[in-house]
């Protein structure tokens, strides 16, 4: 299940976003893309139209309502955990927490953590998680909402595994990916958020992405 999703939303972009992007290059824009023919001057004019992640509405810790809007002209670094996940939610959080320090001041980034287990992790729970953590919800949102609504957006928009599986530790199996997105809600990257490497490369590539021209 894990490797269809990733394979059909990744495509044949993958071989090329699994390379390291020089830092005077834009990053690859990952997932499926389809032409969009209009016409100027009389003449046909194909564009691309790339895969974005959709408009979302969802409460974070602070009972704040999150939407597109919240995330406009800025970059942003989604993950899918929930609070108590036995396995890898732990590493993970501590990876983005790095990130969160380096980019906390800066207004044109944001971090959102969307729970998986919006049941459990109710508003309140996710306020005690975020002060353990030592974070302010105007950078790093922990959100929850409709469980299947938020399942949905990470499988069928941001390419990562996460559904209910009651045969693991915790009820539910989920990747621990680092997704990078753009300004134009364009996923830009893919990433191991249990490996500090990987985030090392994740915050590079947020460099590049800061400095990119629309």
């Amino acid at each position: 299940m894990k490797n269809t999703l990733l394979a059909l939303g990744l495509g044949v972009v993958l071989a090329t976003a699994c390379t390291s992007a020089p830092e005077n290059k834009q990053l690859p824009i990952l997932g499926p893309r389809e032409p969009k023919v209009t016409t100027v001057d009389g003449k046909p004019t194909v564009d691309t139209l790339y895969h974005s992640i959709p408009d979302f509405a969802f409460l974070d810790q602070d009972s704040q309502m999150v939407t597109q809007q919240t995330v406009a002209n800025k970059i942003y670094v989604a993950d899918f955990f929930f609070t108590s996940c036995p396995s890898i939610c732990p590493k993970m959080k501590s990876q983005l927490l790095r990130v969160y320090e380096k980019y906390k001041d800066n207004p044109r980034v944001t971090l959102l953590s969307h729970s998986i287990d919006p049941t459990h992790d109710t508003v309140a729970v996710l306020r005690d998680y975020a002060d353990r953590l030592g974070v302010k919800s105007n950078t790093w949102h922990f959100l929850t909402g409709d469980r299947d609504t938020i399942l949905d957006m990470a499988q069928k928009y941001y390419f990562t595994s996460a559904m209910v599986d009651k045969t693991v530790p915790g009820g539910f199996e989920h990747s621990g990916a680092f997704l990078l997105v753009d300004e134009q809600r364009r996923l830009r990257g893919h990433y191991d958020g249990t490996n500090a490497e990987d985030v090392d490369k994740l915050m590079r590539d947020m460099e590049v992405l800061l400095a990119e021209k629309k």
